[in-house]
């Protein structure tokens, strides 16, 4: 009975999704409240969806927004969002909690959908961003149980449902989308074959492939792998593996950060490529930050690794090495998603890309890199 309704639902998905007249080549921009108040002017030139975050997730189910600073914060994209599609993102890191009790049974997820919902049509949004990290695994010390792999998709039927039902009232379609891991490990803990025809597309968390948790530096976004990688971490990979669950290629969206990661103490060899380190560096290392103080300052020499297409940032008197990402590397990624037909590019965060270097990328209308 279970896979009939869902096979219902997710047919409701893929109609709903060509109805939307959604873009071949999408531009998704996260935008994290917190991050917002210093910026006066937003441009959401080119962006084609912009995804609120976050919505917080109670133990009985509910979602709401924790203050009324995020509802100021929501009426403000949503006065300049322009031609963007807007979407409120529930979860992520910080806020994934209780995505497990939410999820555990149909009282709790009829709970959530319609709390979401309510949420959807009080400021007049265009969809819902699930962001549970992780189903199955423990995140930041999060409640997670055995059968969140399939309560997973019975939350995301349910969510479904109710904008489908919304749809019926307002006549119109709204858009269902995840941000979605990377690895095996959250593969197995997703029953993805029933969940990707339950949504318009998936927001490809494609970064932090390397940070504190790993025993050596590395590029933490490279489009392709490295042969000094010990793991063989990529873009690449990470897009093959969903295509092989079966995910539509044009449901695919891979997402680039905004931001760098750096480690200090770090042996010198392939100029800091793959090797030991002492500490992480812990400053912020926002693309603005980067441009303003570190690139090509202070003994911060840039390079460029042509295998892994991937810039990279060595300091050899201070032994620092920082992985980010740049102009270059964003025109070799939009090549790629075009010249695969995925679906688009999204990046976390809007507030990162100070001067909007970054984005003017991403929104080219025609691929840079052929």
């Amino acid at each position: 009975m279970r896979f009939y309704w869902i096979l219902g639902l997710s047919l409701y998905g893929l109609v709903s999704a060509c109805h939307l007249n959604e873009p071949a080549y999408r531009v998704v921009g996260y935008l994290y409240g917190p991050r917002m108040d210093s910026i006066e002017v937003f441009n959401f030139n080119g962006l084609t969806h912009l995804n609120y975050a976050f919505a917080n997730v109670l133990p009985d189910g509910r979602v709401v927004l924790e203050s009324a600073v995020d509802s100021q914060r929501l009426r403000r994209v949503l006065a300049a969002r322009g031609a963007s599609k807007v979407l409120l993102s529930i979860g992520g890191w910080s806020w994934s909690d209780y995505f497990s009790d939410a999820a555990l049974t149909e009282q709790a997820r009829r709970r959530f959908a319609e709390s979401a919902a309510a949420l959807l049509v009080a400021f007049g949004l265009d969809g819902l961003d699930v962001d549970w990290e992780y189903p199955g695994q423990v995140g930041e010390g999060n409640v997670y149980r055995p059968e969140d792999r399939e309560n997973f998709t019975l939350l995301l039927a349910a969510v479904r449902a109710e904008l489908a039902a919304l749809a019926e009232v307002h006549r119109r379609p709204y858009l269902l989308t995840i941000a979605a891991g990377v690895d095996s490990t959250y593969l197995a803990h997703v029953e993805m074959e029933q969940v990707h025809p339950l949504l318009d597309f998936i927001n490809l968390m494609t970064y932090d492939f390397h940070g504190s948790w790993t025993p050596h530096t590395g590029h933490h976004a490279n489009l392709y792998p490295s042969a000094l990688d010990p793991e063989q971490f990529s873009v690449d990979a990470v897009v093959r593996r969903y295509l092989r669950a079966g995910v539509p290629a044009e449901k695919l969206v891979i997402g680039v950060p905004f931001y760098g990661r750096g480690w200090q103490g770090v042996w010198p060899e392939h100029h800091g490529r793959y090797q030991s380190y002492e500490a992480v560096v812990e400053a912020p290392l926002s693309f603005g930050v980067l441009q303003a103080r570190y690139i090509g300052r202070e003994g911060f020499v840039r390079y460029w690794d042509a295998e892994a297409r991937a810039p990279y940032l060595w300091n050899a008197k201070l032994r620092v090495f920082i992985s980010y990402e740049d102009a270059q590397s964003l025109q070799e990624k939009v090549a790629y998603v075009r010249a695969r037909r995925l679906g688009g590019v999204m990046f976390w965060e809007y507030s990162a890309d100070t001067w909007g270097t970054l984005r003017r990328v991403l929104v080219a209308t025609e691929p840079l890199l052929q």
